[in-house]
């Protein structure tokens, strides 16, 4: 047997990479079908007893990547933006016009979806316009919206908290943070849903973009105490391109996951007894009901992309280059290598990302949500679910953990 010479090794990695389970085009896990949204949980089970921390899965067909569902890893890969940057022009080159997934992902100029110091200059901004907000008057903009909202339903004894209530709860929620005026706000509101659902994505790309544009037009022209007059007065210097990006993740993040979180917590306190009776004796608050939902269903279930710049070993796994690597944040927050303590009080959960990239509106979600939620069982504290829990159905899609639904009927009151 010839022993390999030190100039055998020069230049090679001592580990093959068609070792790795995820550098493989076979056997991916669908994260896009209509059983996995049915139930996630079990299907993190299956992947972690099959493949450990790391799993080759498709975010939409022909879309390969990897899921990490291991808590430590997923800290690790989220702090390391020089090995995990996010930017994703290497990966979208070959990737087709009409992907699905490509809307969302596809490079765009703003905190998300940049690196270095790029995203320093987009996050600095950002940062500064969400600082800005007067949390009082965001109260009482809440609790107004929520109870026009209520007296919508209420003299009918039903509703469908998701469409009537969470909804435009979280859609007016946002405009109101951004200074945007309802005509405006429902055209982003149809674009951004349209684009998460996967509908004309392209089309729907560009009448967000253009609804965006009108709005800073507005802004430049009257300015008023909102983050897009922030953003536009930012000595950062945004172009238009710029501030149309800078809106759209603003509006991206603060909608379609924000009506999730508020109609999953409210599912959670309709159906589970710790909270249904635990919430009128005070033993349980609305802020543990959303932090349990943050670490079993957050309304972003896999996130956090990043895209390698080289093949790397993570976990005794190869990453390819230029591939998305997804952080599961609902199945690293149930990783059982993290233990099965209380989660009343503990907000170690990922559901805001975590490392240079974190969600730096968390504040303002939690207030939002946690008085959308308390608006409406103050104001119908007899609500139940219409039907039975095994038979709402929750909707398809790579990212986000949403109902398709969430029917109730309670004792009619004037409004």
């Amino acid at each position: 047997m010839r022993i390999p010479q030190e100039s055998d090794r020069r230049g090679q990695c001592p580990i093959p990479h068609h070792s790795s389970p995820v550098d493989t085009d076979h056997d991916r896990v669908a994260l896009f079908t209509p059983e996995f949204a049915a139930d996630p949980h079990r299907a993190y089970r299956d992947m972690r007893a099959r493949y450990g921390s790391m799993v080759p899965v498709e975010l939409a067909p022909g879309v390969p990547a990897t899921l990490v569902i291991g808590y430590r890893t997923a800290v690790r890969i989220m702090h390391d933006p020089e090995h995990f940057p996010a930017d994703p022009r290497a990966w979208e080159r070959g990737v087709p016009a009409d992907c699905p997934v490509l809307p969302i992902l596809s490079w765009r100029p703003n905190a998300l979806r940049s690196a270095g110091t790029e995203h320093e200059r987009y996050r600095r901004a950002a940062v500064a316009g969400i600082a800005g907000v007067d949390l009082h008057g965001l109260r009482g903009m809440v609790e107004g919206v929520a109870t026009t909202l209520i007296d919508t339903f209420r003299p009918t004894g039903a509703a469908d908290l998701h469409r009537d209530y969470a909804a435009p709860l979280a859609f007016q929620a946002i405009n109101a943070l951004l200074g945007c005026p309802p005509e405006i706000g429902n055209e982003v509101a149809a674009a951004t849903a349209a684009i998460f659902e996967g509908v004309d994505t392209a089309r729907s790309d560009q009448r967000l973009a253009a609804a965006m544009l009108r709005l800073i037009e507005q802004k430049r022209a009257e300015p008023a105490a909102d983050i897009t007059s922030r953003l536009i007065a930012h000595p950062a210097g945004f172009t238009d391109e710029e501030l149309i990006h800078q809106l759209g993740i603003l509006y991206g993040a603060g909608t379609e996951p924000m009506l999730n979180l508020i109609s999953n917590a409210l599912l959670l306190i309709l159906t589970d007894e710790r909270f249904a009776g635990s919430m009128l004796d005070g033993s349980l608050s609305t802020r543990d009901a959303l932090d349990e939902v943050l670490f079993h269903d957050p309304p972003m279930a896999n996130f956090s992309v990043t895209y390698p710049r080289q093949p790397i070993l993570i976990d005794n796994t190869w990453l390819p280059a230029n591939q998305p690597v997804v952080i599961g944040l609902a199945a690293c927050n149930n990783d059982p290598e993290i233990g099965a303590g209380p989660i009343t009080g503990n907000r170690s959960h990922l559901a805001w990302g975590g490392g240079p990239h974190a969600c730096p509106a968390d504040t303002v979600a939690y207030l939002i949500a946690q008085d959308a939620v308390d608006q409406l069982l103050d104001a119908i504290p007899e609500v139940r679910l219409a039907v039975p829990v095994h038979e709402l159905s929750w909707r398809p899609g790579p990212f986000h953990r949403a109902l398709a639904a969430l029917p109730v009927v309670f004792p009619a009151s004037p409004a």
